[in-house]
């Protein structure tokens, strides 16, 4: 049996407490080394701390007043109410940090945490002294310990290192403010910004003489202010919309893409409008998310028009005010040698920042509702542009107690889950809602051989109320989205789940119920719950060995969608092969069928189709499908002229589509995580693997975040060429063009591989 863990080097016996304090293991010496991508290599040796983080959030210290920086204020004399600021949820927050040394091969053996009321650092109200640890990321210094923490306070900390044996000086003290009345659980979390963005195009037509067209280049969540100078009290005209056609907004643009028309009262002389964009009934109530009262209301927009009416103006400024959650535009980079495939990363890159505006995941603008299929994807790429976990940690632990109603979506709570503690090292969450989690596994519908059924009168009312589904839409399998004939789909086929036979066992959910059983089997191991274990490991042979036997067709070498059917989707296939689910011998015979089948799925369920070919190996189809130009593509979502990410692959296939859907931004976390190769290997990302599969590339370059800093990678077909944080080792595949490769391991520092 093979399980999809198989690759990660932390024992299942091993406790999360043992792990975190791991000293550092022999690394052997790279074959040559050159200049650090950010700096220059040097023999310095340890330097302060950077990129702090408290209780997961880097930006602490900045006062907000209704979603700007309000200059002058400080934690100290913020008054609570008036202004917004990153408050920390809980009296004992976890604390992270990037650990500095130039030298290569460099392990962090120790640390040393001070916790004050002042800047100044005096009085020092926790000294931890030195810890012998190699932990940098999610560490708890107070456990066990008398809190020095109160509601409503301000602190400091800062944090020094050991590394191999060398002291580094004193991190920056950095600054934080606790909430009040503060919740079991709660998330701490950044508050809603505002951005002044203007356009970068202004068009003055001249058969429409009293009209100006503005764009602004890219689409975002905001409001339209105007600063405009008028000879009388008069009117004007505002519209503002996604779409353009002819030269101008378009007024009745096709789908649930946005356009609405302002009419706004204007005074003699020079003053500001700030339009009060409308609310749309749909997305603004029932279990839609709201904007927050100090941001007020915003909908997506990229172009704007300005017309005269009544009484002749002068525009003195135009700006949108855009919402987005904290992003870190320098947190992440890619570029290479092909230039669709940097169009498609910077398209699904902007959506992450894009789609950030509510604080959460969320589907999209039409219902701005969390759905955990849209939440895994949007994870996972936020991981893969920023150095930013928040947000994802609170969307899985709300959809917990918020569910919606596809099988698969409800398991998909573990799968964040794993990913959350896989990225962080932060096991809180998972501890805290561990019963819930388990519950999500779904067990409860397992069959004799171990899978698991929604159709053999297992979903009783009492099974619907353990995973907190208490209304709406049936509990039911989904496999892709939309159906033949729901949503508006005018697809003849099949809907978007190629002809999927649904049975009483149905293959793509029960690939995903083996993925939640080896997350379940994990957190018990590391929550030392060892009868949990051992149940959940015996499960997952079990579910392998009933898996091959009932949807393994060996005839044909690859998966059939249910028990008695002959059919064989492309989604029967993706899912196994993304899940750990294919044996070795049977890999080229499933990636052949899934790719016979081309992008007969969702812009969804691609996400899992590149997962799958990265995964068996053929990263050059999963580039030749990023860079595909025909209507399920990418280059089709830029051809059209979004800027953000849809809803669907083109109208055709989901004419209610919106423009802003994440779930569509798949390449924003496969280029990092597959095409680059960087993914975790252990638990806050202190050991990962660096595996590129560049395809037919000529060369690229990233810079890809972590919990414990950037990891840079380069590559042509000469050279591979890494950069390492300190206190971070690694496994280097070297992708050698006669389809060999070799696997190395190094530690922090610059590497340069030569490529044969």
């Amino acid at each position: 049996m093979r399980s999809i863990f198989s690759t990660l080097t932390v024992s299942f016996t091993v406790s999360f407490a043992i792990w975190s304090v791991l000293a550092a293991w022999p690394i052997p010496a790279a074959w040559a080394v050159s200049a650090v991508c950010a700096e220059e290599a040097s023999s310095d040796g340890p330097q302060a701390p950077e990129g702090l983080l408290t209780d997961l959030l880097e930006d602490t210290e900045t006062v907000f007043r209704n979603g700007f920086p309000a200059d002058g204020v400080t934690l100290e004399s913020l008054t609570p109410g008036v202004h917004q600021w990153a408050e920390i949820r809980t009296l004992a927050p976890s604390f992270s940090w990037i650990v500095r040394d130039s030298r290569q091969n460099v392990r962090q053996t120790a640390w040393e945490i001070q916790i004050s009321s002042s800047r100044s650092m005096d009085p020092v109200l926790f000294d931890s002294g030195k810890v012998e640890s190699a932990a940098s990321s999610s560490v708890f210094p107070l456990v066990g310990k008398e809190t020095v923490f109160r509601e409503d306070g301000v602190f400091y900390w800062r944090v020094r290192t050991w590394n191999d044996g060398m002291v580094s000086p004193w991190s920056q003290p950095k600054g934080f403010r606790i909430g009040k009345e503060l919740q079991t659980g709660e998330v701490s979390r950044y508050p809603i910004r505002l951005a002044r963005e203007y356009p970068v195009r202004t068009v003055k037509v001249p058969e429409r003489a009293k009209e100006t067209f503005f764009d602004f280049g890219k689409a975002a969540f905001g409001q339209i202010a105007l600063t405009v100078s008028a000879e009388r009290d008069g009117e004007l005209l505002v519209r503002v919309g996604e779409r353009v056609r002819d030269g101008a907004v378009d007024r009745k643009p096709a789908g649930s893409t946005r356009f609405w028309e302002y009419r706004v009262a204007l005074k003699a002389g020079t003053h500001e409008y700030v339009i009060e964009t409308r609310r749309d009934q749909r997305n603004t109530s029932g279990t839609a998310f709201l904007m927050p009262a100090y941001i007020g209301e915003v909908m997506p927009f990229r172009y704007a028009e300005v017309e005269e009416l009544d009484v002749p103006v002068r525009l003195e400024k135009i700006e949108r005010r855009s919402a987005y959650y904290h992003f870190d535009e320098t947190a992440s980079e890619f570029h290479c040698s092909d230039e669709r495939l940097n169009a498609v990363w910077d398209l699904c890159r902007y959506s992450i920042k894009a789609t950030s505006f509510l604080g959460v995941y969320v589907d999209g603008d039409r219902e701005r509702i969390p759905y955990e299929g849209d939440a895994l994807l949007n994870q996972l790429s936020h991981y893969g542009v920023d150095r930013e976990y928040s947000m994802a940690r609170f969307s899985w632990e709300y959809l917990i107690f918020h569910p919606t109603w596809p099988t698969e979506w409800n398991l998909q709570c573990c799968q964040m889950a794993w990913y959350d503690f896989l990225y962080t090292g932060d096991i809180r969450g998972v501890e805290l809602l561990y019963e819930e989690l388990k519950k999500k596994s779904l067990i409860a519908l397992s069959e004799p051989n171990g899978l698991i059924s929604t159709r053999t009168g297992k979903v009783t009312n009492e099974f619907l109320e353990s995973i907190h589904i208490h209304s709406g839409p049936k509990f039911r399998d989904i496999v892709d989205w939309p159906h033949k004939g729901l949503a508006g789909n005018e697809n003849a086929e099949s809907g978007e789940t190629d002809g999927f036979v649904f049975q009483d066992l149905n293959s793509v959910v029960n690939a995903y119920h083996y993925f939640a059983l080896n997350s379940m089997c994990r957190f018990a191991a590391i929550l030392g719950k060892t009868e949990d274990e051992a149940f959940f490991r015996k499960r997952i042979e079990q579910v392998y060995r009933a898996y091959q036997e009932t949807f393994f067709d060996p005839e044909r070498g690859i998966y059939r969608d249910g028990k008695t059917t002959d059919h064989a989707s492309l989604h029967a296939n993706v899912f196994p092969l993304a899940f750990g689910l294919v044996p070795e011998e049977h890999r080229k015979s499933v990636t052949d069928f899934i790719k016979s089948r081309g992008m007969r799925c969702s812009v969804y369920a691609a996400q899992f189709l590149l997962d799958a070919v990265f995964n068996g190996g053929d990263g050059a189809y999963g580039l030749e499908r990023m860079t595909a130009d025909d209507l399920r593509s990418w280059q089709n979502m830029i051809r059209v002229g979004s800027t953000i990410s849809l809803e669907a692959w083109d109208d055709r296939y989901k004419p209610n589509q919106d423009w802003n859907h994440a779930w569509g931004a798949a390449p924003a976390n496969i280029i990092p995580r597959k095409l680059v190769g960087v993914e975790p290997l252990e638990p806050g990302c202190s050991r990962i693997q660096i595996k590129p599969q560049p395809g037919s590339l000529e060369s690229f370059t990233a810079k890809v975040p972590t919990i414990r800093g950037q990891i840079c990678v380069e590559w042509t077909r000469e050279s591979l060429k890494v950069t390492i944080p300190a206190n971070v080792t690694a496994e280097v595949t070297v992708p050698h063009s006669d389809g060999n490769s070799e696997l190395r391991e190094v530690g922090s520092g610059t590497h340069v591989f030569p490529v044969r």
